[in-house]
């Protein structure tokens, strides 16, 4: 039976509108990447920014076309690892999934708050109001369906991407020249600092799977995601390297640039009218990483309600648009309680729970190597189930330093780093619970 997202005359995204939809989901230009400068020092940043990709993204990138082009389903990776695991883990997927995105989707109005100061100093007082505005404006752009976002996404990224490449080109054309790169290397890097640079940059990484959880929502999808995702790594790295390189270039300091953002660095390049392009883009970009990724999180709750994980009324659609509202509107509660929390804390909580969901999602592709090794995979790794498991050591081992760096540093990030192992541990418990009711409704 079709899904209510796959019903005939529902309208589709587009490869474009998917690339867009994927570079906010995953990115949303280099906002939040301004810390590593001061986590990782000059030497450092760079090389961080160039390693981690390939070692933490490539071979989810990989993971993510191989089982969406086998399984393009609503669900996406929650559907993997029920279908590779069973029902069990893939709850374990979807609450973790659903858990680190609270955090995720906290993150954006805070930021909104944050780039607007560039523009409204006292709008801090307001920050509660404020970020209540955009969650429910995000949920409610939502519920009236996955082709308005993917619209809203277009004109978002090009908001985003315009003032960076009017900084990158006015940096270029006005830079003498004189000025260069430090010499790449991590020598001197406490393993604290190290942590915290690699949860920098894994944040602003992380998501390419989040795009899956709709994929019946897309047209022709096997196709449509290899472009989209492709243009969306490319365009993602180019721009965070240029980013990362400019800011290097222009002289400013670690310490400005991580308490003012990047229209400081605009300022100082072009002066304040370009700094005040990027702060409006900074406004956009968080926006727009709201709406897209509430909206990958949205069909989640709606599938393990189908399997009975959830109750029947997170399942329940909008009679017009066809989308899964009341798992919007819960999404948008939760995170309503959310905006209070630390930005830092928010990001280590994210990543910490992103990492474990991560890690099923990879043992899941090994798993079906086995289990489903007949099916068609018109997009296929080109390695064997040895290779397999030496790319997933590959994120682990990223993901293992980051966490081990996270606990060697203060009580502050100790704090959320727990938190997170708790919210991961939490699973366990609801599922038994949700074991519980199903047999004491059964008798």
């Amino acid at each position: 039976m079709p899904s209510s997202s796959s019903r005939p005359g529902t309208r589709k995204l587009h490869p474009l509108q998917l690339a867009a939809v994927i570079f906010l989901t995953v990115s949303g230009g280099p906002y939040g990447l301004e810390p590593l400068l001061s986590y990782a020092g000059s030497q450092g940043a760079l090389l961080l920014l160039i390693i981690t990709p390939i070692l933490w993204d490539i071979p989810a990138i990989f993971m993510v076309l191989e089982l969406n082009s086998m399984m393009p389903v609503t669900g996406g990776y929650y559907q993997w690892v029920k279908r590779a695991l069973g029902l069990r883990w893939a709850f374990y997927e979807g609450w973790w999934t659903w858990l680190y995105t609270f955090a995720d989707l906290a993150i954006y109005p805070v930021m909104f708050v944050l780039y607007a100061s560039f523009f409204f100093p006292d709008i801090a007082t307001y920050k509660t109001p404020v970020c209540l505005a955009i969650i429910w404006s995000g949920a409610l752009l939502n519920i009236r369906g996955i082709v308005p976002v993917g619209k809203t996404a277009v004109v978002l990224s090009v908001a985003v991407l315009l003032p960076f490449i009017l900084l990158f080109g006015y940096f270029f054309m006005h830079h003498s020249g004189h000025a260069a790169l430090p010499r790449p290397s991590l020598h001197g890097m406490g393993l604290s600092s190290m942590g915290m640079a690699l949860y920098t940059v894994m944040w602003n990484f992380i998501g390419w799977d989040n795009s899956t959880t709709y994929a019946e929502e897309v047209e022709k999808p096997v196709r449509t995601y290899l472009i989209s995702t492709s243009i969306g790594f490319a365009g993602v790295f180019v721009v965070y390297l240029l980013a990362v390189i400019t800011a290097q270039l222009s002289g400013i300091s670690a310490d400005t640039l991580n308490d003012k953002g990047f229209p400081a660095l605009g300022e100082l390049i072009g002066g304040h009218w370009l700094g005040a392009l990027i702060a409006a883009g900074g406004m956009a970009s968080t926006l727009g990483l709201f709406s897209a990724v509430l909206l990958s999180v949205s069909r989640i709750p709606k599938v393990m309600s189908d399997d009975k994980l959830l109750p029947p009324i997170v399942h329940r659609v909008h009679p017009k648009y066809n989308t899964p509202w009341v798992s919007i509107v819960i999404c948008a509660v939760v995170v309503s309680g959310l905006v209070l929390w630390t930005l830092a804390d928010l990001i280590l909580i994210d990543v910490t729970v992103y990492g474990a969901g991560l890690l099923l999602e990879f043992i899941s592709l090994i798993v079906l190597r086995y289990k489903a090794a007949d099916d068609h995979r018109p997009f296929r790794i080109p390695l064997n189930t040895a290779g397999l498991c030496i790319m997933v050591l590959l994120p682990a081992a990223v993901f293992a330093v980051a966490l081990t760096g996270a606990f060697s540093t203060s009580e502050r990030a100790l704090g959320p780093t727990l938190f997170a192992i708790g919210a991961l541990l939490s699973a366990e418990v609801v599922w038994q619970l949700t074991r519980l009711f199903h047999r004491k409704r059964a008798a």
